[in-house]
């Protein structure tokens, strides 16, 4: 019994946390933000179809379809709903076509509209693909990486979220995230090793780092969350909760930094480790020298990643400013432009001072276990 506690002891106290997260989040009371018009979203699939406009593609106006509900109270029923066909609403439907409807009932007559496609089995074959390759790849530790995923995802949706929503500083919110998240993802991909309680520190140091970085840059450009696209919507959120919305960027940015910073520590606390086990005599300033060699060979690339995200979820962005030609005075001072190169800079700078950070504090924690041993 004891073997199987000490076995399988961290996969418990992930699920210990888990449990509390999900209980964390049925303490907070949210306000509800859309009228009650008895409107639920429910799956269908098209049985048949009239466009509602003369043309030889569907997509010149709306279609008139009736659709078999395939889920929910009206499971079976036949219903008349109106497609819209528009670039984020609506499909181009045909016979067969399986769809999201949004349908409400009054006085027993039902009304719908098509609101999308139903994508949920190419999403659930992608997810069950994507365990898949990290399992045959990965083996044990492969699903170990999925597990700390998962609960990142959980942590980031039902407890971050939350905080920032129920009044805590978003900061704080995201720092408390990004240790959950850290001591957790370490240890069950390393165990708790010495290497893995580096990695931790230079994690945390590293996004710390990040953030405040961003919060600087921000006080001196006059940028903050008030800042960002979906602000109207945001300020409505706000009136009805107690969230800052005015920090909700700079604590973004803790967390989309966090995986990058979590991989720069995490190899050179390892690469670290290798080097002072195969040669025990090297001094803890020989051993802090080779962190920073290995960290200058990796900064390069993982800055290149964090930028290239950045910039392939703005492309849009970028196309616009290249086809409609703006002026460099007008794109620098741009809100969103501001926001990307915060985004950008902050996160790549916290990857790279996580090097020195992590390469001290691992030499360190090496050279003083190896005295205590002796």
């Amino acid at each position: 019994m004891g073997k199987i506690v000490s076995r399988y002891g961290k996969y418990l106290a992930v699920l210990g946390i888990v449990i509390l997260v999900f209980a964390f989040n049925k303490t907070i009371k949210k306000v509800p933000l859309l009228a009650d018009d008895n409107t639920k979203f429910v799956k269908a699939r098209v049985v048949e179809k009239d466009n509602l406009q003369a043309g030889s593609d569907s997509s010149d106006g709306g279609q008139k379809v009736t659709l078999l509900i395939t889920s929910g109270e009206h499971k079976g029923e036949y219903v008349e709903a109106y497609s819209l066909n528009g670039y984020l609403y609506g499909a181009d439907c045909k016979i067969g076509t399986k769809v999201i409807a949004n349908i409400s009932e009054h006085d027993g007559v039902l009304t719908a509209n098509v609101y999308n496609y139903d994508r949920e089995l190419p999403v659930a074959l992608l997810l069950c693909a994507f365990a898949a390759v990290m399992w045959m790849v990965g083996g044990k530790r492969g699903i170990n990486s999925l597990i700390a995923l998962i609960f990142t995802f959980i942590v980031v949706i039902f407890l971050y979220v939350p905080m920032m929503y129920a009044g805590v500083s978003p900061f704080l919110a995201a720092i408390i995230t990004v240790i959950m998240v850290t001591v957790v993802t370490h240890i069950l991909i390393a165990d708790f090793e010495l290497k893995s309680i580096a990695a931790m520190a230079g994690t945390i140091a590293g996004v710390v780092i990040a953030g405040l970085i961003a919060v600087v840059f921000g006080k001196t450009s006059h940028i903050t969350g008030m800042n960002v696209n979906e602000i109207e919507t945001l300020m409505y959120v706000g009136q009805n909760s107690k969230l800052d919305i005015g920090g909700m960027l700079f604590s973004g940015i803790l967390i989309s930094s966090m995986g990058a910073v979590m991989d720069v520590a995490m190899s050179v606390s390892s690469s670290l480790n290798e080097i002072n086990t195969k040669m025990p005599d090297i001094t803890q300033k020989e051993l802090f020298k080779s962190g920073i060699t290995i960290g200058r060979d990796m900064i390069g690339t993982m800055a290149n990643t964090l930028i290239l995200a950045y910039v392939g979820g703005s492309i849009d962005l970028v196309m616009i400013i290249y086809a409609y030609s703006y002026q460099i005075h007008q794109i620098i001072n741009m809100y969103s432009i501001g926001i990307e190169i915060m985004k950008g800079i902050a996160g790549t700078m916290g990857i790279v001072l996580t090097v020195p950070f992590t390469s001290l504090i691992t030499s360190l924690m090496l050279k003083k276990s190896k005295k205590q041993k002796n």
